[in-house]
């Protein structure tokens, strides 16, 4: 609250002076359905005052405030005053770290894929620990969004390089369990970081006990081979080799070492005619996903996909506190209802199809968020219901696009669509603050703004094809043919029945 003329001015006590009365010190806030916290009366709040019982007519910003300690002891809002004409260094501070989250997904990327998987991994963990450390110890704000965001960056790098490590030592039959068992961890890590919270309530402290157990991680160095197929494609055969007979002996499995000479020549030899092409081949690129209408209408879509499920996604993680009821609790089931979202997933996107699970949870997710707007301020638990029924279809829908993307673009392009999806979901992700700080307006804004996306793109992901157990395109043409009605056709076929049927009368 504001700290008022009548408070001690070294007071640090949230209550209000004894024998005060609420409305006579602040006014109103339609936005909040609560008293001002960025606003005071002006007046001198002398006993005379009190004693009119009639609120001041004119009001000033606050220029100091105090806290209530019951539930955090210490916050980077607390600290910092981040409150009021402040609160946007908040969102500013969340979508820094999401823009780290981007930048660090194409520079760790690109690194992994010249250096290897391995190194990049321990260099993105070390460099996650030492940032995370100093992340604990900012003297002010803008440090703190600095090193914030190099975490961001970091976290890329170990969060992305060991999926890909992961899916490339595993087979084709176990990627889909690889793949949602990964989205399961992130989800565990998302609980442990709200029993972590709970335990510790100084920010500081919070951020050191989350930060150094990835110190322990180190120890993978002696576990974690380099990936094979990166090592084939850098012609470091012997090495590979090697790694795939302690496979085999982990599996007290017996290698063929013909097949696997067999395989290591067949790949140097692809290698090798890569590197030597006397003609260098013409890829296609992100411009020809907008030279023909089909795929130009397709990417759109996609991209706004992304964008709108990266955003919503975040926003409502991020958006706990202002749900009402206990903000622990709050960010608990949103963690929860992520298991559900994927273990449905895994139970029905080989049997309904990607499109109708993607379109139904999509539209589910905007309906819950939207009918928010008519909760009363007094019933916080319907509130939070409505909330978490969004994020669990959010959920579901994120999981859902990446496999419907993946086998939507053309084999050609396939990896150029998806690293510019993902560049639009982190997008959203950089966005999704400066929708939650809306809550300083008005409190259900955020999720009127995220629900009437979800809303939206579900509805336009009616427009897209289903691939489940559909040839999927290879070449540019087939990527603009995939999907698209062939109206000419058919009524160039019925065209043509119609004259043989006449023909036939004439003979």
């Amino acid at each position: 609250r504001c700290q008022l003329p009548i408070d001690d001015e070294n007071s640090t006590y949230y209550i209000l002076p004894n024998g005060s009365v609420e409305s006579l010190l602040y006014p109103w806030d339609e936005g909040q359905g609560s008293w001002s916290t960025c606003l005071r009366y002006d007046t001198n709040y002398s006993s005379q005052y009190f004693s009119s019982g009639v609120p001041a007519t004119s009001t000033v910003a606050c220029s100091s405030w105090l806290y209530d300690k019951s539930i955090y002891e210490s916050t980077i809002s607390v600290e910092w005053d981040l409150v009021c004409d402040k609160a946007w260094l908040r969102a500013i501070s969340d979508s820094l770290l999401m823009l780290g989250v981007m930048l660090g997904s194409i520079i760790f990327g690109a690194l992994s894929d010249r250096l290897g998987r391995r190194p990049i991994f321990f260099i993105s963990l070390v460099l996650q620990v030492i940032f995370g450390v100093l992340v604990s110890i900012s003297p002010d704000v803008y440090t703190y969004m600095l090193t914030r965001m190099v975490v961001g960056a970091t976290t890329s790098g170990v969060f992305l390089v060991a999926y890909v490590i992961a899916m490339e030592l595993v087979g084709p039959k176990r990627r889909m369990f690889t793949g949602v068992a990964f989205q399961l961890f992130f989800t565990a890590g998302f609980l442990v970081t709200a029993g972590a919270a709970y335990l510790i309530r100084n920010w500081r402290l919070l951020q050191i006990a989350l930060t150094l157990p990835g110190i322990a991680f180190f120890s993978y160095w002696w576990f974690i081979p380099e990936s094979v197929r990166w090592l084939l494609t850098k012609g470091r055969t012997e090495e590979a080799k090697e790694n795939l007979r302690a496979v085999a002996r982990e599996n007290k499995k017996v290698l063929d070492e013909s097949m696997l000479e067999d395989l290591c020549a067949q790949s140097e030899a692809d290698r090798k005619a890569a590197v030597n092409g006397a003609e260098p081949i013409k890829r296609p690129s992100l411009i020809d996903l907008f030279k023909y209408p089909n795929l130009r209408k397709k990417s759109l879509i996609i991209f706004f996909l992304w964008f709108v499920n990266s955003g919503t996604y975040y926003g409502l993680s991020w958006n706990t506190s202002n749900l009402g009821g206990n903000e622990y609790l709050n960010f608990v089931i949103s963690g929860a209802v992520e298991v559900p979202a994927y273990t449905f997933l895994i139970l029905t996107l080989d049997k309904w199809g990607r499109k109708l699970i993607l379109c139904g949870a999509m539209i589910l997710a905007g309906l819950c968020l939207l009918a928010t707007v008519f909760v009363p301020h007094d019933m916080d638990w319907l509130n939070i219901v409505l909330a978490m029924g969004g994020k669990l279809a959010i959920s579901s829908s994120y999981g859902t696009v990446y496999v419907l993307t993946a086998e939507q673009f053309p084999t050609v392009i396939r990896n150029v669509g998806l690293g510019a999806a993902s560049t639009f979901a982190r997008v959203g992700g950089i966005l999704a603050p400066y929708a939650n700080i809306m809550a300083e307006v008005w409190t259900p804004l955020p999720l009127i703004i995220f629900g009437a996306l979800a809303l939206s793109s579900g509805t336009l992901a009616l427009l897209l094809p289903e691939t489940l157990n559909k040839k999927l395109p290879e070449t540019i043409e087939d990527g603009e043919s995939f999907g698209k009605k062939q109206k000419k056709l058919v009524v160039e076929e019925k065209n043509c029945e119609e004259m043989v049927h006449l023909n036939s009368h004439k003979s």
